[in-house]
């Protein structure tokens, strides 16, 4: 098979199979004019197939390949498209993937070993459209040379050990669509954007599982106007196309021929502590993924303005305040997480309208009041508001009714050098009983009249209150 096609194969496919390796190692492909090579999906084990320099689609991904990328994969090539995804590679990231092609648009290498920095490499006018180089040992900073690559829109370097403060200047990507950097050693406040036309694209945000403090990005919130539409119309996958062409020969003649590879993106998202995989990510997905941080302060209103959001999630923050009313107004809504927060006051009402909402939780909060009724709020159970002592209503066990009709604590009167209460008549009136009823009466009737007369004295005469000194060593 190697021998009688060096010189005709173009297009091979091997995908879905259960084939465990080549003949040869390490496999030096012998096909000159190859330009499609699909490995993807099969048992395959030991280092790393190489393509030829012609190759343009070299698809390795969901096999059992280890060791480094070889030296081999750096030569001169025509690489547009390289997926070696989910593998036990290890290793650096070779600087070369980022300059020897002029035509590489897709880099995947997710799911692997690999350590190191990321290269700083992306040369001027690089064609990238997606990097995906998530769940990894990765460390340092994202480098700056990314911003070489204008036609990024997708960028996902999650769950690694990058170490960085918010990487503000990818807000000049003028197509970045999706950004995900959660679950690694970010850090620092995410402070005010340079100008208002910062990530004009962006519909998918995750900074989650990191180190970021200060307040929410208010501004940055406020400048997500892509966030802000909801195209009903024309629904699709995001993806990248990639063209291939090459010669066939019929009747001694060669033939011009292409054919096109559709790539869809994928990303991962936590939902209830679960990552959950999106093998395609629809073009009208709006994320917000900002939980397990350290925020604080309020949840800004301008949240509300991103009607087409449909997950939202905050948790695990040290945010207060209450919750804004202006969530309402996300009707496209379908997962939204405020737990593990320091939130107060009481549900809007007005979250009933949420009728798309299947996941809710507020839980861990310092809530008060009734849980709303109807519709979407029928369906949420018990650990939707679990500890928050103050929530009562269905579906807790707590009444409403029992909480309101609660006796209000005793009035306290403060005086110069005197406290009454309620409490004192009864206490008088009960030792009474033991001395003798008469004179129980006369003692209660005594106070009752010296602190009747003091009361007229101090709030009559429109005195003003004066505040008791705290007594030590003793309850009042």
């Amino acid at each position: 098979m190697w021998n009688s096609s060096k010189e005709t194969m173009v297009l091979v496919d091997f995908s879905q199979n259960s084939l465990t390796g080549f003949e040869q190692q390490p496999a030096v492909i012998p096909w000159r004019f190859l330009k499609y090579f699909h490995l993807s999906s099969n048992k395959l084990q030991g280092s790393l197939p190489i393509p030829p320099p012609s190759t343009i689609i070299y698809d390795a991904r969901n096999n059992g390949l280890t060791g480094a990328i070889p030296p081999l994969m750096c030569q001169k090539n025509s690489l547009g498209m390289l997926d070696l995804s989910n593998n036990h590679l290890s290793g650096t990231i070779p600087p070369c993937l980022a300059t020897s092609s002029e035509d590489l648009q897709m880099l995947n290498l997710s799911g692997n070993s690999f350590h190191g920095n990321i290269p700083s490499t992306f040369t001027m006018n690089c064609p990238l459209l997606m990097v995906d180089l998530g769940q990894n040992q990765l460390q340092g900073p994202v480098p700056r040379s990314l911003a070489n690559c204008a036609m990024l829109q997708c960028l996902v370097l999650q769950n690694n050990q990058i170490e960085d403060t918010f990487p503000s200047w990818l807000g000049d990507l003028p197509k970045l669509e999706l950004l995900s950097l959660g679950s690694n050693k970010f850090h620092g406040a995410i402070w005010h954007p340079r100008n208002n036309s910062m990530f004009p694209k962006l519909r998918i945000i995750d900074i989650s599982c990191n180190c970021f403090s200060g307040k929410l990005p208010t501004e940055y919130i406020c400048n997500w106007n892509e966030m802000k539409l909801f195209n009903k119309e024309n629904l699709t996958y995001m993806h990248a196309n990639q063209k291939v062409q090459y010669q066939t020969h019929a009747r001694h003649l060669a033939l011009s021929t292409y054919t096109e590879l559709q790539y869809d993106y994928s990303m991962r998202v936590v939902s209830k502590g679960v990552y959950r995989l999106y093998e395609k990510i629809q073009s009208a997905l709006v994320v917000v993924d900002l939980s397990n941080n350290t925020f604080v302060g309020n949840i800004p209103e301008s949240l509300g303005s991103l009607s087409g959001l449909q997950l939202l999630n905050i948790s695990n923050n040290k945010l207060t305040g209450a919750i804004p009313s202006s969530l309402a107004k996300l009707t496209k809504l379908e997962s939204l997480d405020l737990s593990q927060n320091l939130l107060s006051g009481q549900i809007p009402r007005q979250m009933t309208q949420l009728t798309f909402l299947s996941i809710f939780n507020v839980s861990h909060n310092q809530l008060t009041g009734p849980i709303p009724q109807g519709k979407q709020f029928d369906t949420f159970d018990n650990s939707s508001y679990d500890g928050n002592l103050g929530l009562c209503g269905v579906p807790l066990s707590k009444s409403c009714r029992n909480s309101m009709t609660s006796p209000p604590p005793p009035l306290i009167f403060r005086g110069h050098d005197l406290e009454f209460s309620s409490g004192i008549y009864w206490m008088v009136i009960a030792l009474g009983y033991g001395s003798g009823l008469v004179v129980g009466l006369v003692i209660g009737t005594t106070l009752t009249t010296r602190n009747h007369e003091w009361f007229v004295d101090t709030f009559g005469r429109g005195k003003k209150f004066q505040k008791k000194k705290k007594c030590k060593g003793r309850r009042t």
